[in-house]
């Protein structure tokens, strides 16, 4: 099997965390030849999907990670398998690789497929099923944010195509600060905003669940640290064990079969008391953190779900 990894600069990724590099590790260890590209070296070339990268091998040695082979052009439509796994933020530079990547439908498998990673951004899914999120406003308008804030008093604001916990701010019913913040978000981008009914399960942790294929493989508990609310790795969260729960288990039976059908193969919900808040298909993290607590092989699955995919 030839594998294309579509990921940013390998050199800084944490081989004890990240998930591209588990995925690819697996790969390795399965026999495949593995090629590695960053987004900017896609590109549409008289009618073929081409990345300028490099053959690629990975190790499990901190600060001696990969080797790089001579850097060559391939034509993507020769692989078996392309990940798209570059982080946010979903802006038009990642729209455009997602319209590259389609055309090669047909003759590669990408991962996860791009057509509905760009329909499907993770704030904007989740609107499908309103009867499991919290209550929510997706405005860029300040009346209907102000009007929103009126009726539930403690909310979350961030911003639409944000990724990592940044930018996202916690208005309780005493905080003034709705109108400076929507100008400061104003200034940034043209985008709307989210805003969110608080959640005050979320002292209790943000559950993150993978989902291969549709199906739950299990969890980890992204605990705040002290006087924070936003729970994410990358701004301090700690990960701890925890197991899925009854209403864990109706959520994911009632989104499952819909990732499926739209070939979202690796996905990682989020998950807040009683409440989903996010379905991440760009590019899901957490499977080092799960393969430890719960002993089982995470990347084996998602490359077992890709080759029934592939036949």
């Amino acid at each position: 099997m030839r594998v294309a990894f579509q990921m940013d600069p390998i050199g800084s990724v944490d081989i004890n965390a990240d998930s591209t590099f588990r995925l690819a590790e697996e790969a390795q260890s399965r026999g495949a030849e593995l090629f590695y590209y960053t987004p900017d070296r896609l590109a549409f070339d008289e009618g073929r999907v081409t990345a300028r990268g490099w053959p690629l091998t990975v190790r499990r040695e901190i600060g001696n990670h990969f080797t790089l082979g001579d850097e060559q052009t391939v034509d993507l439509a020769d692989m078996d398998v392309v990940w798209l796994r570059q982080d946010p933020p979903f802006d038009m530079s990642y729209i455009t690789t997602t319209h590259i990547l389609q055309m090669i439908e047909g003759k590669t498998l990408v991962v996860n497929d791009p057509v509905w990673v760009r329909n499907h951004p993770e704030k904007l899914l989740v609107l499908s099923f309103p009867d499991l999120t919290p209550p929510t406003t997706i405005a860029r308008d300040l009346d209907t944010l102000k009007a929103f804030r009126a009726r539930h008093s403690d909310i979350i604001l961030k911003p639409l195509y944000g990724n990592g916990g940044a930018g996202v701010f916690r208005l309780t019913p005493d905080d003034r600060n709705l109108n400076a913040l929507h100008e400061l978000f104003s200034a940034i981008n043209r985008e709307p905003l989210v805003a969110q009914k608080f959640v005050p399960d979320v002292s209790n942790g943000d559950k993150r669940i993978i989902l291969v294929d549709g199906e739950p493989v299990g969890a980890i508990n992204r605990l705040p640290p002290a006087g924070e609310i936003r729970s994410n790795l990358h701004v301090g969260g700690h990960a701890e064990k925890i197991g899925l729960t009854a209403r864990d288990i109706e959520i994911c039976d009632r989104i499952g079969p819909l990732l499926r059908e739209k070939g979202q193969v690796f996905v990682g919900i989020d998950v807040i008391g009683d409440f989903l808040t996010e379905i991440n298909l760009t590019s899901p993290t957490g499977i080092q953190e799960l393969e430890r607590f719960d002993g089982i092989n995470v990347a084996s699955a998602i490359w077992d779900a890709i080759d029934r995919r592939l036949g």
